[in-house]
Order: C-alpha cells, then sequence, then structure tokens
C-alpha cells in the first residue's frame, strides 16, 4: 500500500546501511586510524634496540679483547655490572625516545611519566625491601636458610651497598622500561584495536558499549609479555620452574602498579629493592645468580622445593604469598584512578594523537 504522505518507503537498506567497501591501500598497510600499526611500531623499536645495543656495547667488546688495558673481572662484580646495565638502558631509552618521535606521541606514555613519581619510587623501594625481608625471615625460621657469617664491616658496608645500589637501580629501569614501557603500551594498543573490531562487528550494539576494550588489551598484552618476561630468565645458572613462574607472576603484579597509578616508577623502586637486598643485604642467591660483596653469608637447606636451592628464594614455594602480598600492598595502598584520569584515557587519548596532561 503506497505511503499517503507521497514520500518513498524506506527500504532495509535504507535503514541499515552497509558499511563502507575496504580500500587497499599500501599506506593503509602501515597506518592505522589510530596511527603507526603496533605489529610495525614493536618490529622497529626491536630493530632500534639491537642496533643501538651494538654501538653502546663497542667499550665492552674492546674491553674483552683486550682485559689486560682495563683489567678482568666478572658480571658477579659491582664494577663489572654497572658498564652492562648502562648500555643495555641507554639502547631502550634512545629506541623508545625514536619511537616516541616517530608515533608524535609524549615519551610520558610509555611509564615514566604520571603523578606522584618520586612518592611512589620511595613507596616501592620500601616494600622491596620489606617483603623480601619477610621472604627471608620465613626461611630462617622455618629452617630452611642458614646465615653463616658476616662478610663486610666499616666503609665497606657503605661502599658495596651504594655500588650495588646504583648497578640494580640500572638494572630495574632498563627491564621495567624494556618489557612494560614501550611494549605494553604499544601491544595494549594493538590488542585492544582487536578487540574493538570484534565487538563492533559480532556484539549486539547494547552489549558493545559495556565492554572496555582498552581494559582488555591491556591486561592481554601484561599476561603476554609477563610470561615472556619469566622465560627470559631461564638462561640464568641455577634457575628453577618456581623461579620462572615467580618471575612472570611478579612482573603481572609490576603491571598492576601500572594500571594504578600509570606509571612505572613503583615497579621500579621495588624491582630495584628486591634484587639489592637478596644480593647484598642478605647474600642469597637470586634468580640462581651469584653476586660477590654482601653482607652476609647464606645458604639454603632443606628440599629444594622449600627452600629455593641454587634458585635463592624465588625458587622457594613461600614466594608465591609473597606475589600475592606484593598485589595486596599495590591495591591498599596505591590510588585508584577513576574514569576522566590519565590512565583511564590513556589508550583512547594517545591512539587519537592528543597529548595526555
Amino acid at each position: 500500500m503506497p505511503d499517503p504522505s507521497g514520500l518513498p518507503e524506506q527500504t532495509s537498506d535504507t535503514a541499515h546501511p552497509a558499511p563502507p567497501e575496504f580500500r587497499f591501500t599500501v599506506s593503509g598497510l602501515f597506518v592505522g586510524a589510530d596511527g603507526l600499526r603496533a605489529g610495525w611500531g614493536i618490529l622497529l623499536f626491536l630493530v632500534l634496540c639491537v642496533v643501538l645495543l651494538f654501538f653502546c656495547a663497542l667499550p665492552l667488546i674492546f674491553h674483552a679483547l683486550f682485559p689486560w688495558m682495563s683489567g678482568t673481572g666478572s658480571f658477579g662484580r659491582p664494577g663489572q655490572m654497572l658498564p652492562y646495565e648502562c648500555m643495555w638502558l641507554t639502547a631502550v631509552l634512545i629506541a623508545t625516545w625514536l619511537m616516541a618521535k616517530v608515533e608524535r606521541r609524549p615519551t610520558s606514555v610509555f611509564g615514566l611519566g604520571g603523578k606522584n613519581r618520586l612518592r611512589n619510587f620511595l613507596s616501592g623501594l620500601g616494600w622491596g625491601v620489606a617483603l623480601l625481608s619477610l621472604l627471608v625471615f620465613a626461611l630462617r625460621a622455618t629452617g630452611l636458610l642458614v646465615f653463616d657469617a658476616r662478610q663486610l664491616f666499616g666503609v665497606s658496608v657503605l661502599r658495596y651497598g651504594a655500588v650495588w645500589l646504583a648497578g640494580f637501580l640500572l638494572a630495574g629501569i632498563y627491564e621495567e622500561y624494556f618489557f612494560r614501557g614501550y611494549l605494553q603500551f604499544t601491544l595494549a594498543r594493538g590488542i585492544g584495536g582487536i578487540y574493538d573490531w570484534l565487538r563492533t562487528r559480532y556484539s549486539p550494539a547494547q552489549d558493545a558499549r559495556s565492554i572496555d576494550t582498552s581494559a582488555l588489551g591491556f591486561w592481554t598484552a601484561a599476561l603476554l609479555l609477563s610470561f615472556g618476561f619469566g622465560f627470559t630468565h631461564r638462561s640464568n645458572m641455577g634457575e628453577s620452574p618456581i623461579g620462572l613462574l615467580a618471575a612472570a607472576l611478579i612482573a603481572v603484579v609490576f603491571c598492576l602498579s601500572l594500571w594504578r597509578t600509570g606509571s612505572l616508577w613503583w615497579a621500579i623502586g621495588f624491582h630495584a629493592a628486591w634484587d639489592w637486598a637478596q644480593s647484598f643485604l642478605y647474600g642469597v642467591a637470586d634468580s640462581g645468580l651469584v653476586f660477590q660483596g654482601h653482607l652476609f653469608a647464606t645458604h639454603p637447606a632443606g628440599r629444594v622445593l622449600l627452600s629455593g636451592g641454587l634458585t635463592g628464594p624465588e625458587g622457594s614455594l613461600f614466594i608465591l604469598p609473597i606475589v600475592a602480598a606484593t598485589a595486596a600492598v599495590i591495591v591498599l595502598t596505591l590510588p585508584s584512578f577513576h574514569p576522566g584520569d590519565p590512565i583511564s584515557t590513556t589508550h583512547t587519548r594517545t591512539t587519537a594523537g592528543l597529548d595526555l596532561p
């Protein structure tokens, strides 16, 4: 029956227009609506890290070829650790800065910005020492760790303690910024985009609006990179399956601090203090590595599954409740960002090319 108004009837095609036809372009292969595609960004970042690492390593290669010119030593000595960590950190810092320029994003979105940086860093330092001490004292109270003797006295305590703290601070910044800086942000952006595409294609409109694809992207990327972080520890002498699992789980917990604060500073402080307390303060193995110049000499006793054995306290089953306690500390002591704060809008605003305040 014709419409009495005289207007043509709407067809189903008019009421529900078809999506625009996809057209392939060369530029679209590399650049999407939110800038450089995540896969290409990650590949370029890793290539930059390798190239920069080569140039940063030239002095160390020279030292290895001509050890008689600068003395000999092992990575377990504090003087040998510092140049290696400086090399890795320099390469990652420059690569991240270059990628920020390429993608026209502020470097702050990659983890070293955020509010209350100093307070979060100092809080992480304190909790790192406190929770590692709790783990060590639990092992000692159950007879699984034995304190043999004190090895350093006087000025040597301050000298070794300060140098080791500097070394582990460099290591903490490097490892956190590499795994949970540009890689975490970009992988989360890419995976979030995939979730967003799936949401709009397969979810009803009313359900699609309730799905936070940026959160899904963040935590999917966090799990992938955290277990990758744990996997990188497999080459450590004395490492164990429990130690590898612990490294992966604590990396997930560090991502929780990034999610809560919008920065890596709490994780950097905790990471540095944890390693410092293990290697210098208590003299236990750190992921299977034993460093020279520590305050106390200790050794594990009893069943390896409980004492950690050659892996150190991180190889003990006691590490699992400590990881859970660390997550609880983050939830209870670090502020949670609410809608409208930078962490809630990081993925949407920066991918649109907008700077965070």
